[in-house]
């Protein structure tokens, strides 16, 4: 054989099918057969990976058992405007028909199999702007409380005037929404009901990559279904859900597993299955679960005041790459860009400038800039925190008092542009009016009226203003031709296009 494999039955098989091997009884071998006959190089491969004694897969058919009876199926009715335009970015809503109806519900199937014309659509009565029409849809949630508490995502309860929890006993209650929090996407409902099964939690800082985890739930309406994998990743940041630090699994999740219990293997539930990526509407090896810390704490305030608060900073920032690293002279790409800050938020109160990197607050170190607001949206308003900042070159503490997000949201700059070569900017300086108009404050700014080279292939277009090289403002083309006399081979532009400031990565070659 060419190829070693590592599996014992799979390396048995082959040889078998190779012809090395004898045969006993009607043409079978025992593993034990075939080491004792396989070349001595062989059998100790083959000896050397069986499982060892002291490890040992989950048993996920215990878990199933015992834990099982405490997940539940949510069923949801309401009112949408046709065309299902109500803001919900969930996977589910994606994959809505144009009327807004859920491909969970089974009608969705069957008017789109046989083209049968969707209520609200064009000549039917209704359409864009027209009435409302009813919408339909399934979730899955998990009892925490013997006494009716049931854990679910808000965009499986969004708009719904009809909750319905459904036990495996087949019981039905109606479900009271004590409460949904957009920001976490968790919400939690009211049953009337005792003694109930119920989950256990554990918690999910203990996971670890390639740990085995266990989703349970009623994808596409097959209640209770069980699908298991292992965590791909932790502290996941996804667009739109920046208060939000996803465990990253490959268990199998598909619409209406959402709200669903993540189980590890002990049993504890670790996460709520929230999200897929797909292509396809269907699952293709990547789901995400709210970690259930996120989960506990949103539940706590609702269930004692009915609402939920987040904290602020009052900052965009975004990803560190080396080109960033580079022009700030940071020791590696990591951090958290400020982009801008609000001029009356917690973080100019703070001293924290646009061009300033955020290391560590609250001695946890920033990595990612998913992970600053991922921390502050979990911390409470008037809460205190310490800030390790990078600024010209050296590290600096700044200290904080966050504000209440519901005031504005911290939030995470877009930054998609990637540039190599020279600079190449035609520049003059702004007119009190452009610069009245693009809310620069008077002397400062550059208004770019040619871009060529580099800064082209990194995003830059005319009519950018260009406010800050490398963190430092630019009032005059004197300035920048100075900069450019200093620079590496990078270079960190900050930039202001149609309100928004956002910090380019240039690469000079």
């Amino acid at each position: 054989m060419n190829t070693l494999l590592t599996s014992p039955r799979r390396l048995v098989l082959a040889l078998v099918a190779a012809g090395a091997l004898g045969a006993t009884g009607a043409g079978l071998i025992t593993a034990h057969e075939a080491r004792a006959q396989m070349p001595q190089p062989v059998a100790a491969a083959v000896a050397g990976n069986a499982p060892s004694a002291g490890v040992s897969l989950p048993d996920f058919s215990s878990i199933t058992a015992r834990y099982g009876p405490a997940v539940v199926n949510i069923s949801v009715s309401g009112m949408r405007k046709p065309g299902g335009d109500d803001g919900d970015n969930s996977p589910t809503a994606r994959q809505r028909g144009p009327q807004g109806m859920d491909p969970n519900d089974p009608a969705f199937q069957f008017f789109r199999r046989f083209g049968i014309p969707f209520p609200g659509m064009p000549g039917m009565g209704g359409g864009q702007g027209q009435r409302a029409v009813p919408m339909r849809g399934e979730g899955s949630g998990f009892i925490i409380d013997p006494n009716g508490i049931v854990l679910t995502n808000a965009h499986v309860v969004k708009g719904a005037t009809d909750v319905t929890v459904k036990l495996t006993d087949r019981r039905e209650f109606r479900a009271k929404v004590l409460g949904a929090d957009p920001k976490t996407d968790i919400a939690v409902l009211k049953i009337d009901a005792h003694n109930l099964p119920t989950v256990k939690l554990g918690d999910s800082h203990n996971l670890k990559v390639g740990d085995w985890v266990l989703a349970i739930g009623s994808p596409f309406g097959f209640e209770n279904s069980v699908t298991a994998g292992v965590v791909s990743a932790k502290g996941r940041s996804l667009p739109d859900d920046s208060y939000v630090p996803f465990i990253q699994t490959d268990a199998a999740v598909n619409p209406g597993n959402s709200g669903g219990p993540l189980f590890n293997a002990a049993g504890e539930v670790v996460g709520i299955n929230s999200q897929i990526y797909s292509r396809s509407g269907g699952f293709q090896g990547l789901s995400f679960a709210i970690p259930i810390e996120v989960a506990t704490r949103v539940e706590q305030q609702i269930v004692a005041t009915g609402h939920v608060e987040h904290a602020r900073l009052g900052v965009a920032v975004q990803e560190v790459n080396q080109t960033f690293a580079d022009s700030f002279k940071l020791p590696r790409p990591e951090g958290a860009l400020v982009a801008n800050v609000d001029a009356e938020g917690p973080a100019a109160k703070a001293g924290l400038k646009v061009g300033d990197v955020i290391l560590k607050i609250n001695g946890q170190s920033i990595v990612s800039s998913g992970d600053l607001p991922a921390f502050v949206g979990q911390q409470m308003p008037g809460q205190k925190v310490q800030m390790e900042v990078w600024r010209q070159g050296r590290a600096e503490t700044l200290a904080a008092t966050l504000g209440n997000a519901n005031d504005k949201a911290t939030k995470v700059a877009s930054d998609q542009s990637v540039g190599k070569g020279q600079l190449g900017l035609t520049l003059r300086p702004l007119q009190p009016d452009e610069a009245q108009a693009a809310g620069v404050p008077k002397g400062q700014g550059l208004l770019i009226e040619d871009v060529r080279g580099p800064a082209a292939m990194a995003g830059v277009q005319s009519g950018d203003v260009l406010l800050a090289i490398n963190g430092t403002p630019v009032k005059d083309v004197a300035q920048v031709r100075a900069a450019m006399a200093h620079a590496g081979k990078s270079m960190a532009l900050l930039i202001e296009r149609d309100g928004d400031k956002i910090f380019v990565p240039v690469n000079l070659g």
